[in-house]
């Protein structure tokens, strides 16, 4: 009887072992890893798996440590209201650290943002700078964007040779990007002189 009795307190320590070594088995990302995880665009949902047990890590790591892709997870998890309360203010304030950082997945996220006037108010000029910054750090989503821009009549005529030869010289296995790509180099021709296509053609190290 006194064997029966004991089982569940027994039951009970077994669960709570088994409980903390599910936590500890959640293991910080490392910086490698969580721009990983924002390039495939998988960091919220990753959080959301390890059950928001890493929140205190990960606003040490952009507050105190200012790590810009911790900035950048931080800002997001604010923004969308992620594991914590949903403050934009303060989330786009983070994604902002992380741009100035250069961040290229922070530049990218803001540009687009504010192009498409998401959380903050619509300016395509500002979203230009912003997505330019991260054109130049080799972001296909950014180089893209900033070129679909130009051909709206955006930005300045001086940087359509840039953006042709960024897109010119990009690589990617997917084909609806691909196509893309082809259209906004199509259309960029028409704005660009002959002899500025034929510059733009260049390798990309030349």
């Amino acid at each position: 009887m006194k064997a029966l009795a004991a089982l569940p307190l027994m039951l009970s320590l077994c669960l709570s072992v088994q409980a903390e070594e599910e936590l500890k088995a959640v293991q910080l990302y490392s910086q490698d890893e969580l721009i990983a995880l924002i390039r495939d665009n998988t960091h919220l949902d990753r959080v959301v798996l390890d059950k928001c047990q890493l929140v205190q890590d990960i606003e040490a790591r952009a507050q105190t440590l200012m790590v810009p892709a911790y900035q950048f997870l931080w800002g997001d998890m604010l923004a969308w209201g992620v594991c914590v309360k949903a403050d934009p203010e303060r989330g786009i304030h983070y994604m902002r650290q992380a741009a100035q950082q250069g961040l290229p997945e922070a530049l990218e996220q803001l540009g687009r943002y504010y192009a498409l006037g998401k959380l903050v108010q619509q300016d395509k000029q500002k979203a230009v700078v912003f997505l330019r910054e991260a054109a130049g750090l080799g972001n296909l989503k950014a180089q893209i964007r900033l070129a679909e821009l130009f051909i709206e009549g955006y930005g300045s005529p001086y940087d359509y040779e840039d953006a042709y030869h960024w897109l010119y010289n990009a690589i990617t296995d997917d084909k609806p990007t691909h196509q893309k790509i082809a259209r906004c180099l199509q259309e960029l021709e028409k704005l660009m002189h002959p002899k500025a296509v034929r510059a733009a053609k260049r390798a990309l190290d030349s």
